[in-house]
């Protein structure tokens, strides 16, 4: 373990890094925005499954925060989270039983899409005299989960509606596929068009006397879109906490907070020298990373154990010298550590283990 104040560059790598300083300000930014919305924010926690850092977001606004695992959950409700959606379907009866279970610590919600899933639930949390509280998950365009937004929602709301162990509290709507549309006007006209479906489903659903509370969609791309919207209750952000090299230039108001400190362990010639992080370290199977600090420096590619780099204008730099590495995608690169050095000043300030880094079921 490490004591307060050490110099980052005495880490041994490949290590995962938090600037504290931009991750609180990332917080900020985020927090600020939803101040005086109807909407509020509830945050994704998959993309660092911390509890720590799950519970920074509830302590700068977050009203509860979602999981795309039961496991997950399981890790986040055991740290003392009381409001959890679960925003992946949740099928098998094992993990429903788990499910049902979390409803006795924390109030816990999940999105069906079928009836025959809905029943399933239906029995588990009857059978345990439990009241599971359920969304309807609409399909916006991802080619992911959801019904049809309309009439193949109203339908599959009355039947949810007449099940014994269920509430039936809203609906929920994913379009994370046009988070990445610019110029973010025309993100902004696609956002609009999209959560008016599931605004006019709800009112759809109203109408036949069943009351949809929630309306719960939106991701870090369209937060500030989403969380304007009449009728939204509240907005699916996760990737504004950390942001990475890949999400980055579509809301460049989040700072990338994340890293992977390096260290040079090769320089076979003056352009080009090999550190010890590679794919084992970061995910970066579609996007190359970013390197931090020097534009002297371009990654090439990105092996198992090793990233080589381009030193472009021959700049000094010696094999045990430290590199940092802002990965493309944060999910796939979170899971692959087992603690956050948390880093401020380039001194250690805290390390915080991923306790819910083998949570994917």
């Amino acid at each position: 373990m490490f004591n307060i104040e050490v110099e980052k560059e005495k880490i041994d790598t490949p290590a995962l890094l938090i600037d504290l300083d931009l991750l609180e300000k990332n917080l900020k930014t985020m927090s600020d925005f939803f101040k005086n919305k109807k909407a509020k924010l509830r945050a994704h926690t998959k993309v660092h499954r911390t509890p720590i850092l799950a519970h920074k977001q509830i302590e700068y606004g977050a009203k509860g925060i979602c999981c795309q695992k039961v496991a997950e959950a399981e890790v986040m409700i055991a740290s003392g989270i009381k409001d959890v959606i679960v925003t992946n379907e949740i099928v098998t009866l094992e993990k429903i039983n788990r499910l049902v279970a979390l409803s006795d610590y924390a109030e816990i919600s999940v999105p069906v899409d079928d009836i025959s899933n809905a029943k399933l639930l239906s029995k588990v949390a009857f059978n345990k005299k439990k009241k599971l509280k359920v969304l309807i998950d609409i399909h916006m365009g991802s080619n992911r989960c959801g019904v049809e937004p309309g009439e193949p929602a109203l339908k599959l709301a009355k039947q949810i509606h007449e099940l014994e162990g269920l509430d039936l509290v809203g609906l929920m709507g994913f379009e994370g596929h046009i988070s990445g549309i610019e110029p973010r006007e025309k993100r902004r006209g696609e956002i609009e068009k999209l959560e008016g479906q599931l605004i006019s489903t709800k009112e759809l659903i109203e109408k036949s006397g069943i009351d949809i509370k929630e309306v719960s969609t939106g991701s870090t791309g369209t937060y500030n879109v989403s969380g304007e919207i009449l009728g939204v209750t509240e907005v699916q952000a996760g990737t504004y906490i950390l942001m990475d090299s890949g999400y980055h230039q579509h809301v460049p108001e989040f700072y990338c907070a994340l890293s992977i400190l390096s260290t040079v362990i090769s320089k076979p010639s003056s352009d080009r020298f090999i550190t010890d992080a590679g794919l084992m370290s970061m995910y970066a199977h579609n996007q190359l990373p970013k390197i931090v600090g020097p534009s002297n420096f371009k990654v090439i590619s990105v092996h198992a154990e090793n990233t080589i780099v381009k030193n472009v204008k021959s700049e000094k730099i010696n094999i045990g010298e430290k590199i940092e590495f802002i990965p493309p995608y944060l999910d796939g690169t979170v899971k692959l550590f087992d603690k956050f050095y948390g880093i401020r000043k380039d001194k250690i300030e805290t390390v915080w283990k991923i306790s819910g880094r083998d949570t994917s079921n």
